[in-house]
Parts: C-alpha cells; sequence; structure tokens
C-alpha cells in the first residue's frame, strides 16, 4: 500500500479519493475550498493538509483532479506547490482535463526536477468516479505508468497507457468529441419522438439494442423525457473541454466540423441559464 496525496475533491475527486482509502492506501487530501476536504476526512479517515506541498510531502504519488490548465499551475507550480513538497522520485498523476500543451509544459519540469508525471484524464462521470469504475486514458513514461497504474486501479474499470506525454488527453479530447456528436444526435431523436406523439422510453428499449445504442442513450434518455438536468456533468464544464479540443484541431490541421457546431449549441443552453446542467440538456434547445 502506497502513501498517496489527492489535490481537488469535486464531484468526480470526492470519491475517487475515498476508493483509495477503501483499498487500504494512506491518503492525504488538498482542496482549494478547506471544507470539503475536512469533510471528507471526516467520512474517510486520511490526513487533510493546507497547502498542496503539505499534502506532497512524503507521498509516492500525488493525485490530481482539479479544474482547468490555471487551476493545475496552481498546485503544481510556486512555494506552497505539490512540485515543491515532492520527493524524487515521486510521481505526479494528473486526472484533470486540460491541454496537452500544459501538459507537456509541467511533465517537463517535473523530469528537470526528478519527478516523474503521468498525465491520466478519465470518462464516466460522477457515476462512475462513485461506483469505482471511471475509463482513464494515459500518457508519460512507461515505467511512471507502470508504477501508478496498481493505484489507478482503484477506481478504474480500464486503464491504459496511449502514448507519450500528452497522449492521454489527446485521447480525452477524442472522447468528447465523439460525446458532443453523440448527444446532438440523441437530443435530435427524443425531440423528434416527441413531436410524432411516440414513447420515447418504449422506442429506446428496442433500438437500444441496435446499431443505435450507445451509453448516452442508455443513461440519459429517462432524465432527457423527464426534463431533468440538474446533475452529472456540466455543461460549462463541455464546454472547457470543447474549447480544448477546437483549439488542438486547428493546432494540427483536423477538421472538427460537428464539433464545433455543437460547442455553439451548448452556448445556446448557457444563455438559456443552463451551465450548470447535466450536458443531455442539449435538448432544451430543440423544445
Amino acid at each position: 500500500m502506497a502513501k498517496l496525496a489527492f489535490l481537488g475533491l469535486g464531484v468526480m475527486g470526492f470519491p475517487m479519493a475515498g476508493h483509495l482509502v477503501a483499498k487500504g492506501h494512506q491518503v492525504t487530501v488538498y482542496n482549494r475550498s478547506a471544507g470539503k476536504a475536512k469533510d471528507w476526512v471526516a467520512k474517510h479517515g486520511g490526513h487533510f493538509a493546507a497547502t498542496p506541498r503539505e499534502a506532497a510531502l512524503g507521498a509516492d504519488f500525488i493525485m490530481a483532479c482539479v479544474g482547468n490548465d490555471d487551476d493545475l499551475r496552481a498546485i503544481c507550480l510556486g512555494p506552497d506547490s505539490a512540485f515543491a513538497g515532492m520527493a524524487k522520485g515521486a510521481i505526479f498523476v494528473d486526472h484533470t482535463t486540460v491541454s496537452a500543451q500544459v501538459t507537456r509544459e509541467l511533465a517537463a519540469l517535473a523530469a528537470e526536477m526528478g519527478l516523474g508525471f503521468v498525465d491520466a484524464p478519465v470518462s464516466g462521470g460522477q457515476a462512475g468516479a462513485e461506483n469505482g469504475v471511471l475509463s482513464i486514458m494515459c500518457g508519460g513514461v512507461q515505467a511512471q505508468y507502470d508504477a501508478a497504474e496498481p493505484v489507478m486501479a482503484a477506481y478504474a474499470r480500464v486503464c491504459r497507457r496511449l502514448g507519450e506525454t500528452g497522449a492521454g488527453q489527446l485521447a480525452k479530447m477524442m472522447n468528447q468529441i465523439c460525446i458532443a456528436g453523440l448527444m446532438q444526435g440523441l437530443s435530435e431523436a427524443m425531440a423528434f419522438g416527441q413531436k410524432a406523439g411516440l414513447d420515447g422510453a418504449a422506442v429506446v428499449e428496442v433500438i437500444s439494442q441496435g446499431a443505435a445504442g450507445s451509453w448516452q442513450m442508455v443513461n440519459r434518455h429517462k432524465t432527457m423525457l423527464e426534463d431533468h438536468f440538474d446533475f452529472g456533468f456540466a455543461v460549462d464544464w463541455m464546454r472547457k473541454d470543447l474549447k480544448i479540443c477546437l483549439e488542438t484541431a486547428d493546432q494540427i490541421g483536423a477538421a472538427l466540423p460537428v464539433t464545433a457546431l455543437v460547442d455553439q449549441f451548448y452556448k445556446d443552453v448557457q444563455l438559456m441559464g443552463g451551465g450548470r446542467n447535466d450536458t443531455s440538456s442539449l435538448i432544451r434547445r430543440l423544445r
């Protein structure tokens, strides 16, 4: 069992860190809002740290799940940062969805300091984090991934190294590109069915078993029909991720016409006041 730090206790990080304790690891947590870290300790045990540096002291692995590029830099750089507290040979595992550029910058700095760095964004949403069945897409040095993989197994259904540093983030971009197109198609289909007077749940029971089936269809059609979106992965975060996808596509010369269009549809949902709604709220603009 390892001595670990977990930085960032949002809807994903809170249960992920809990799974590490359940597997017998010794865990110290840090969160920008200290109250949430103290709540986590009250529920799971472990230790609370006032700064990322304090959390990282003596830890074999430092896991992070924060908001964006700037948040990641904030916990990695500076005198009170995780990098400042890590011992040589310790490995930083980043579960945040960020740009491949910031990943490569921080991994290079970590290497200069004698630290490891694995980019390991996750997919599976809040339910996947709570149930310990996330899909984890990783990039980095093979030996560092091999060391970190048994720790990540605490909350993973599948975990795989897909290439060098940044490969995990690029794979997560593919994931979000797929979700954007799937969610728009599902929204159109469910809205169409309602206009046509069909029983959407009954139709999904049939078509989900065929070529149209998807995780989104199985897990989101009921709440879409009920106009219930106060849960799940927020539209605001999806737009953050799609911005990364579109900027990266420009850099590498890839075409993302559907993704660009759906990104604007999500902007419409934000303007309707749905920024904190689940991504399945895309159907709202069709009603």
